[in-house]
């Protein structure tokens, strides 16, 4: 009796808290109730909201309903761990470790974690945002890592997310000011690699199985036989792609993913993250394995690699 009260009380407490924090939110399970997670909580950070999420629900939705939504925000959304897919008012985005999205509170939108997963978004003021892109956009995309503008924002989030310093009003405007013109830059920038991609995958299905590997590298199950199945080419055809530059598929999975490790562990926001954590968020399933490997690649354990960046 006592052990089923405590599961209604975790999914009751999941079920306020996100109502109070993100919005009309339902949520449908993925297993028994015994077995679920779910974690919801928001935190103050240099005058900005951030709510913290933790679940393996087996989906998250909120349905069209202008009468309920709550449009005085839009969420920058940071996948922290695990692997979810959004969909929003007809579009989809799958999000690894390291995305960031930007999601609208106003609409249908359906969220599906592929197991256990922990997001943190950072909450902005809807028309600023939409006065930021002029109306004429849509507040649902991913934001562009491969721009500056996009790796200065993932930056500001996650300083200003770690960060118990107050700010002043001053200060909160222009933070303000800064992350909504990033994240028009940004956005602008991943809609025209989106544009290049799709005038491109027709004649170079490895550019196309590059993007698909850059995109999956926190998934362990990447495999040349997934990666094939998703591309819908024969194994043989997608082994010949990497060798026609003499590479290997393999090689350039472990390479790529080796060297996002890198810039994680040279960057100064991560400092606290663990060496294991890093190479787990990149795709690494054995940490021995992840040494060797990195030492080979970079003449360099991690640990040393880490010292060395940061001129210890």
């Amino acid at each position: 009796m006592y052990a089923l009260q405590s599961r209604q009380s975790t999914l009751e407490n999941w079920h306020n808290s996100m109502q109070s924090i993100c919005g009309n939110y339902e949520t449908r399970l993925a297993f028994n109730s015994s077995l679920f997670i779910g974690d919801a909580h928001a935190e103050e950070h240099g005058g900005f909201t951030f709510a913290h999420l933790k679940t393996n629900a087996g989906v998250i939705s909120r349905t069209l309903n202008s009468d309920r939504d709550d449009d005085r925000y839009c969420f920058l959304v940071s996948q922290r761990s695990g692997c979810s897919r959004i969909a929003h008012n007809g579009s989809t985005l799958d999000l690894v470790p390291g995305d960031l999205v930007l999601m609208d509170s106003v609409g249908a939108c359906e969220i599906t974690p592929l197991g256990l997963i922990e997001h943190t978004s950072l909450h902005l003021p809807r028309e600023q945002v939409l006065k930021c892109f002029d109306n004429e956009r849509q507040l649902f995309g991913k934001v562009s890592s491969r721009s500056i503008s996009g790796r200065m924002l993932r930056m500001l989030v996650d300083e200003l997310c770690s960060s118990g310093e107050n700010t002043s009003m001053p200060e909160q405007e222009a933070l303000l000011s800064t992350f909504t013109s990033l994240l028009r830059a940004a956005l602008m920038q991943e809609g025209k690699e989106a544009e290049i991609a799709d005038a491109v995958a027709g004649n170079s299905l490895r550019l196309q199985a590059q993007r698909l590997i850059e995109e999956s590298l926190g998934q362990p199950n990447l495999t040349p036989l997934n990666l094939a199945s998703r591309l819908q080419i024969s194994l043989r055809q997608l082994y010949r792609l990497f060798e026609e530059q003499d590479d290997s598929v393999c090689r350039y999975i472990q390479r790529t993913r080796l060297q996002r490790s890198a810039s994680d562990l040279a960057n100064p926001n991560m400092r606290r993250e663990s060496i294991t954590s890093i190479a787990y968020k990149w795709g690494f399933t054995d940490s021995a394995h992840f040494s060797r490997a990195f030492k080979k690649q970079f003449e360099q354990s991690p640990k040393d690699y880490r010292t060395h960046a940061f001129g210890a």
